[in-house]
């Protein structure tokens, strides 16, 4: 049984981890920035351990360079580090759904329904906050019935929440991921499986296009 509660928020440290990547692959915070524990911590209202470990996550990751003083400095970006995170979660994304579609019920599919209308919802309320939750759930609910710890280990390290591009606005934007949901729900549900897949990675492709437009600007 899919527990919806447990699906629809990462682990702390993941939390801040996709946090601060989405601002670095965004520009949000620039290359020599130097970024404190106290300083993230304060932002994102959690303590310095689950801090220092997406620190740590983002230095494996090359995106922080570690210094004493609990402090990291923001490293450089380029086209090929923000194409390679996205080819990566395109990877783990349509192999997730793949799976999940290799175990689908109709228990799946319902959990998979439910987020997608908390998604819609969200969308109608003109809630950006809640969207991206939503988001984040939507996903999360394809990796835990995909059922490999592994393989959504992985998929959680990755996260990034919404890629905003600054060519249009969080509703924009929450509007059209929204209707790639809609559509790998359609699709699920009238059992087409390879169709669904395919949606994800366009899906995905959307997302790091939308990375390396704001990069480029």
């Amino acid at each position: 049984m899919i527990n919806l509660k447990k699906v629809q928020m990462l682990p702390a440290r993941e939390q801040v981890a996709s946090i601060l990547r989405s601002s670095i692959l965004s520009g949000g915070i620039s290359k020599g920035q130097s970024i404190t524990l106290d300083s993230i911590g304060e932002q994102v209202g959690m303590s310095r351990t689950p801090v220092r470990e997406a620190f740590q996550i983002l230095a494996n990751e090359g995106l922080l360079e570690l210094r004493q003083n609990r402090c990291a400095i923001v490293k450089g970006i380029s086209i090929e580090a923000i194409k390679d995170h996205y080819e990566m979660r395109i990877l783990l994304e349509t192999e997730a759904l793949r799976r999940a579609c290799q175990h689908m019920n109709d228990e799946t599919l319902k959990a998979i329904q439910t987020v997608n209308k908390q998604g819609q919802r969200a969308k109608e309320a003109g809630d950006t906050e809640a969207y991206n939750l939503a988001n984040q759930a939507f996903h999360m609910t394809i990796w835990e019935a995909a059922d490999s710890e592994k393989l959504k280990s992985f998929l959680s390290l990755l996260w990034n929440g919404l890629s905003m591009n600054h060519l249009v606005t969080a509703q924009e934007y929450a509007g059209i991921s929204l209707a790639d949901h809609n559509k790998i729900v359609e699709q699920l549900e009238k059992k087409d499986y390879e169709g669904a897949c395919e949606t994800m990675r366009q899906h995905i492709i959307y997302s790091m296009n939308s990375t390396l437009a704001n990069y480029k600007n």
